[in-house]
């Protein structure tokens, strides 16, 4: 590094990558010295605007909770969508305009009573999930969305997202 020059750190680059959450090992993360999953809910362990929690998703979150994992539920989803996932998973939920700004992950990381170093995000989105996460240092693993069914802008944020993580946009 030159004089003056700084180390520019990758804010949108996800850690992991996986087409669905089921697809994370639980015990390596409990090996890495995780003990909290924020987890968001559309298009990663639901599809968009559905109330239908995909089988292995809820699979893998209840392993999670059984293997001693706290798990907080983290949405931009208005308070009775967010509050229906809160009550069907039995989990804690952080919702409303959260993402990705640092508050709503640092309540959420009370809630878990976890801190940066120990807390993992899972989402879909690069510049929700994955940005807001990684502002404050938590390790961050994109998920394939389960649907492609979403809202219009962010359709649009896909094609950018498609091309950060260097994959063309073949649609």
């Amino acid at each position: 590094m030159n004089c003056g020059e700084r180390r520019k750190t990758v804010l949108i680059q996800p850690d992991m990558r996986v087409d669905g959450v089921w697809e994370i090992d639980l015990d390596e993360l409990s090996r890495r010295g995780i003990a909290g999953i924020i987890v968001d809910i559309d298009n990663t362990i639901a599809p968009w605007g559905a109330y239908d929690i995909c089988d292995p998703a809820a699979e893998w979150l209840a392993r999670a909770k059984n293997l001693g994992f706290g798990v907080c539920l983290l949405t931009n989803n208005y308070h009775s969508r967010a509050d229906w996932f809160a009550r069907a998973l039995g989990l804690p939920v952080v919702c409303g305009w959260v993402k990705p700004w640092r508050w709503g992950y640092r309540r959420a990381m009370q809630i878990l009573g976890t801190h940066s170093d120990s807390t993992v995000m899972v989402g879909d989105q690069l510049f929700t999930d994955i940005l807001g996460a990684k502002r404050l240092g938590i390790h961050a693993i994109l998920v394939s969305p389960l649907s492609d069914r979403e809202l219009p802008h962010t359709r649009l944020k896909r094609r950018l997202e498609r091309f950060l993580l260097g994959r063309r946009d073949d649609s």
